[in-house]
């Protein structure tokens, strides 16, 4: 008896917890449905985006460019004094390795004996045969005497015999004069030959000359005071000691002026639409989270690029600093916050809550106990919300996920009439705008130097 009360006791516990389970079970089927309302809030669209500082002003330190002109096109940096460095002005810099410029002009030494060695060469040949000539030519006279003297011993020989002695008389002439002019002719062939070796050798001369000469450019000093920088080879590594420099970039190392300060900074192409010239920028510092600093969109490249290590494009953008603050300084990294849209108190959904299918964008809207796929006019999205300017009204709910069940449900198309644009409060000046583009773009051009001094001014 006791073990039947035992098993009946076990059994019904059994069918509580079952009935239990279900209903919890069948309650949270239910209740799994989140339910948002439409509300009016102020709306932002910002660009957030990574950059780095940089001086708008800025003095370039550069390799000579006359390397190129003496065939050197790549070149390393031997000795260079530490990023972060104060310099003062005259103070050394930067030295360049010379052994290629050396071991050139070792093959140049080279070359000029060589060619010397071929002048004198040409020179005593062209004597030898000058003199050959000469010795020829004075034969020539003598035979010449003598055929006029057997002509005029022949006058009283046979008509045979004069005509004889005359023809001998006349190939004499004729050989002498080409002797002549063979003569005047070598003389003409031998200065030209001797002036284009001596143009050779001027050539030669003038490369070892210029070789010698950039020997004393290869070590560089600093043009003025200031903080040295190290530039940037094309894949983003500073150069450095041991960095090989190619010459068509030969920037080695920056003197910023930190009183001017920019970001360069780069907006894929999706978002590339919303940033003009003229939008207000909060800048953060990593370096220093407390501190944020004000800026100004003064720059939008016009065509993207790649960037290395990625398949997406990328824009420039170019963002004057405003605040000014002695702790930023060159290369540091940034955070961005372009200002591209703002509203006020304007209708917004979740982004989650939003679908699209053929016919447009779309929620699931809560209606008089029942629901309704409802279609909306998104008019701007930012990283959360979107806002709506038809299609819903302030206090309506909306599913913030996909209901469980949206078979059959009722279809609600908005009257694009009634749609109401929300007025844009970000305006930009025109014509600050229009200045800022003129700045951007005499900023951009670079005033060069002798191409000796290795210094390019940036303004």
């Amino acid at each position: 008896m006791t073990t039947k009360k035992i098993l009946i006791s076990i059994g019904a516990l059994l069918i509580l917890s079952a009935t239990a389970y279900a209903f919890l079970f069948r309650s949270k089927e239910v209740n799994r449905d989140i339910l948002v309302d439409v509300r009016k809030n102020d709306f932002e669209v910002n660009i957030v985006t990574t950059g780095e500082l940089r001086s708008k002003s800025m003095t370039r330190i550069s390799a000579p460019t006359r390397l190129q002109q003496l065939g050197i096109y790549q070149i390393k940096i031997a000795d260079m004094v530490p990023e972060g460095s104060f310099v003062k002005e005259g103070e050394f810099v930067v030295s360049l390795d010379p052994s290629d410029v050396q071991t050139k002009i070792k093959d140049q030494q080279l070359n000029i004996d060589k060619k010397n060695a071929e002048i004198k060469q040409a020179s005593l040949d062209t004597m030898m045969e000058l003199r050959t000539l000469r010795d020829e030519i004075v034969n020539m006279k003598f035979d010449l005497q003598q055929k006029i003297l057997e002509k005029e011993q022949s006058k009283y020989e046979a008509p045979a015999e004069i005509k004889r002695v005359e023809l001998e008389y006349e190939k004499a002439q004729r050989t002498l004069k080409q002797k002549e002019d063979n003569y005047k002719t070598k003389q003409i062939q031998t200065q030209t030959k001797m002036q284009i070796l001596g143009s050779d050798l001027k050539q030669l001369t003038n490369y070892m000359d210029g070789l010698t000469s950039i020997l004393s450019q290869l070590t560089i000093s600093a043009p003025k005071s200031g903080m040295l920088v190290y530039d940037k080879n094309w894949n983003g590594q500073k150069k450095t000691v041991g960095t090989q420099i190619e010459l068509w970039n030969p920037t080695l190392a920056t003197l910023p002026d930190l009183s001017q300060m920019e970001v360069l900074t780069y907006v894929n192409e999706v978002d590339i639409q919303k940033v003009k010239v003229g939008q207000a920028v909060d800048i953060g510092l990593d370096a220093a989270a407390d501190k944020k600093l004000k800026g100004i969109v003064k720059s939008v490249a016009n065509i993207g690029e790649e960037k290395p290590n990625s398949d997406a494009k990328v824009f420039e953008v170019l963002i004057d600093v405003l605040t000014q603050d002695p702790i930023i300084k060159p290369a540091m990294t940034v955070s961005c916050k372009i200002s591209a849209e703002k509203y006020k108190e304007v209708l917004q959904v979740p982004l989650e809550a939003i679908y699209n299918d053929a016919k447009g964008s779309f929620v699931f809207k809560r209606a008089d106990g029942s629901t309704v796929k409802q279609y909306i006019k998104v008019y701007a999205v930012n990283e959360s919300n979107a806002l709506i300017s038809n299609g819903v009204k302030d206090g309506d709910r909306v599913y913030h996920n996909l209901p469980s069940d949206t078979t059959g449900l009722k279809i609600i198309i908005p009257d694009s009439t009634k749609e109401i644009k929300p007025q844009q409060l970000i305006s930009i000046d025109t014509a600050r705008a229009k200045q800022l583009k003129e700045q951007a773009g005499k900023e951009s051009k670079t005033q060069s130097g002798d191409g000796g001094g290795g210094v390019i001014i940036v303004n």
